[in-house]
């Protein structure tokens, strides 16, 4: 496996790291859109988020990475194995009807990369034509859905996904299911993920149903100041000459933004969210002019993730305007006789919102 770019070593782009670790913190936010410049640290962003994340359990030998302690969300694979179970190990585990806990083990989350130039196939899962063909099986080869379940499914230049895979990602992003019909299966397994993508908006738009698929979406741009540049150089330069000790120069760093995810994770429970800054969502949606209320869920989600990363009981205001240009820029309808900046946009009418 390649090594990726430490993430606490990043710099020069707050927003975008910001972003991802909101998501690190609660899936439900609904992923990241990274767009800007070209040779802005969007890939090598998105492919260190593994350092973010925590080890989960999953079921033993399961190929979607099921989670133990939700049966209901068990995949085929599970349901046969459980079914399976004989009886007399049923007995000995004590209960009649039910058959024993599955076995368990650690592993990390994973990030998945989905190529633009990848099949419908290797995208869904297909027939396993070697089983098919040497062994007369006729098996299922779980496809990047499958291998995304439980964490993050990542595509670069997403602003240029063929039209029919673009529906077929909102399909299953929509239901948290893949449903493959082909070659005589009928496969239904799990498949939910955070989608994180990036793109250069001047290679092309993304559909807008895609688009508010997406949680939070930041702009990066090519940074001005020089020693900032340099700084981004010299480590950059440092880490390709010798990835494996970059990595380990940075584990402590590592080590304490993950733990943070980990506690924000632990405590994003007990963080209050006010009435008066659910009434605020509300206000500043309503004169964005907003379509559904998918706006006003992510503002909820991303502003407690948020409170709870920065160590905060209480959703407070400041929660709020640091998320909102995040949640809404890209949620604007067009407005042709206004060419200001969509987040300059959400700053403004937050800043009426908050003065009424």
């Amino acid at each position: 496996m390649a090594i990726t770019f430490p993430f606490a070593a990043i710099v020069g782009q707050d927003e975008m790291t910001l972003a991802i670790q909101v998501v690190a913190v609660d899936p439900s936010v609904g992923g990241v859109l990274v767009l800007g410049d070209r040779g802005t640290g969007k890939s090598t962003a998105v492919r260190a988020l593994a350092d973010l994340l925590p080890p989960i359990q999953v079921v033993k030998g399961c190929p979607y990475q099921c989670d133990p302690l939700q049966p209901a969300l068990a995949c085929p694979y599970c349901a046969t194995n459980r079914s399976a179970t004989p009886l007399a190990a049923r007995s000995a585990a004590g209960d009649q009807k039910k058959p024993p806990k599955p076995a368990v083990e650690r592993c990390a989350v994973k990030v998945v990369d989905l190529p633009l130039g990848a099949t419908e196939d290797r995208i869904v899962g297909a027939l396993d034509l070697e089983k098919a063909l040497s062994q007369g099986v006729k098996e299922f080869l779980p496809g990047l859905l499958a291998q995304a379940h439980r964490g993050f499914l990542y595509i670069d230049e997403v602003n240029l996904l063929d039209d029919h895979l673009v529906d077929l990602l909102i399909d299953v992003a929509a239901s948290g299911e893949n449903l493959v019909e082909r070659e005589g299966l009928s496969i239904r397994h799990p498949a939910r993920f955070v989608l994180v993508g990036s793109g250069n908006p001047e290679e092309g738009e993304l559909r807008p149903q895609l688009l508010d698929r997406f949680g939070l979406s930041v702009q990066v741009r090519t940074p001005q100041d020089i020693a900032l540049r340099v700084e981004v150089i010299k480590r950059r330069d440092a880490f390709d000459k010798d990835p494996v000790a970059y990595k380990a120069q940075w584990q402590d760093e590592s080590d304490k933004l993950q733990k943070r995810i980990v506690k924000a994770r632990k405590g994003l429970g007990a963080v209050e969210v006010p009435d008066a800054l659910l009434i605020l969502c509300a206000r500043l949606c309503q004169q964005l002019g907003t379509d559904g209320l998918r706006a006003e869920l992510t503002l909820l989600r991303a502003t407690r993730a948020l409170a709870a990363l920065q160590g905060a009981k209480v959703v407070k205001t400041e929660h709020l305007q640091t998320i909102a240009p995040l949640a809404l820029r890209h949620r604007l309808r067009r407005n042709p006789l206004d060419d200001t900046d969509s987040g300059e946009r959400v700053n403004r009418a937050l800043q009426d919102v908050l003065k009424a």
